[in-house]
């Protein structure tokens, strides 16, 4: 399935997980209960592809989200369960990412995808939020940082459609062209 499709259907559901969780004040709570279960997702490859597994009956689907459910908001995991009834446990990340979205619309927070070469501490992580934050002029910062070790040091920081290159890799690259004109 295209990812256009499965936004075109995803969006919906987030739409309405999103107003059920405003209706019953439950925006953040659902962000954290939609977190869990994308990590779950992640971190278990299995997990995703017996969700995602048509031919798998929807008794043995609901079941295993029972399991997952124990630390759940209700409401969230009745919801998990209302996705397996319509069919459409398949695009679930989906959903739950555009979720994400909204909410950071709603709380006026964006998202900063960082690759760095090793990980980063508490404080550089708020260097990064608060250069983040000038840079939009967004109240809040989640940041999503993924490791590449061929960056050799450095970040690169990536804001919707803008990218900050702070990597050596980078910096080596910009040299590297400066010199080809140069010559």
């Amino acid at each position: 399935m295209s990812s256009t499709m499965s936004l075109e259907i995803a969006d919906p559901y987030a739409q309405a997980l999103m107003s059920l969780a405003q209706e019953q004040q439950l925006e953040d709570r659902f962000g954290e209960d939609v977190q869990g279960v994308l990590d779950l997702l992640a971190d278990s490859n299995e997990l995703q592809q017996f969700l995602e597994n048509p031919l798998m009956a929807e008794d043995a689907k609901k079941a295993v989200l029972q399991q997952m459910a124990a630390d759940l908001n209700p409401l969230f995991a009745s919801f998990l369960k209302l996705l397996v009834d319509k069919g459409r446990i398949g695009v679930l990340a989906t959903i739950l990412k555009r979720y994400q979205e909204l909410l950071r619309q709603l709380r006026k927070t964006v998202l900063a995808e960082v690759t760095a070469a090793i990980d980063l501490s508490e404080s550089q992580q708020e260097q990064i939020r608060d250069k983040v934050k000038a840079m939009t002029s967004a109240e809040r910062v989640d940041l999503e940082v993924n490791l590449d070790p061929d960056l050799l040091g450095g970040v690169v920081i990536k804001v919707g459609s803008q990218i900050v290159d702070a990597s050596l890799r980078g910096q080596l690259r910009r040299l590297s062209m400066q010199l080809g004109a140069a010559s």
